[in-house]
């Protein structure tokens, strides 16, 4: 268990109980912790609020510009908030020959928004990335961590219905 430095200990004091916990589980200092914390920050809050990357910069003892290297080379990262149900759009090769542009499409029209952008209501957030893994089931998309697959533009309205039902 780490101790807190002076400096790390003001900051944190504004932070909830969650975040204080994760930071008291590493050491000061300690550089290998900085994906570990980016990701747990992440599983807390669904992004990496600008006032936790400064105190893990300042807690690792890590420049605040390396820690944003870190957070924007990895996708799985997030520096703005997200919607509830994050969409994810794969665009790899064997999804893009099965349609999934057309698939993507879709959900910009049903959900009024771009790539990279939250619907007013703070319902869903539409991503691309490159490859979810799945290429069996292309086109593939998630929704909240769930898989959809062998989609069809027509399929969209129903799936973000079901997720629409549980609000």
């Amino acid at each position: 268990m780490g101790k807190l430095c002076n400096c790390s200990r003001d900051l944190l004091a504004n932070q909830d109980r969650e975040i204080q916990k994760l930071f008291r589980s590493y050491s000061p200092g300690e550089k290998e912790a900085l994906i570990p914390i980016l990701q747990e920050t992440q599983g807390i809050y669904g992004y990496l609020p600008k006032p936790i990357l400064y105190i893990t910069s300042e807690y690792l003892k890590i420049p605040v510009g390396k820690i944003y290297g870190v957070a924007t080379f990895y996708n799985q990262f997030r520096l703005q908030p997200v919607g509830k149900y994050l969409v994810q759009v794969c665009a790899g090769t064997a999804c893009h020959v099965r349609g999934g542009d057309l698939v993507l499409q879709a959900l910009e029209s049903e959900l009024g928004i771009k790539s990279g952008q939250t619907t007013q209501d703070g319902l869903y957030t539409l991503s691309t990335v490159a490859c979810l893994g799945a290429c069996s089931m292309a086109p593939v998309v998630t929704v909240g961590g769930d898989f959809h697959g062998r989609l069809q533009p027509k399929d969209i309205v129903k799936i973000l219905r079901e997720y629409e039902i549980k609000e």
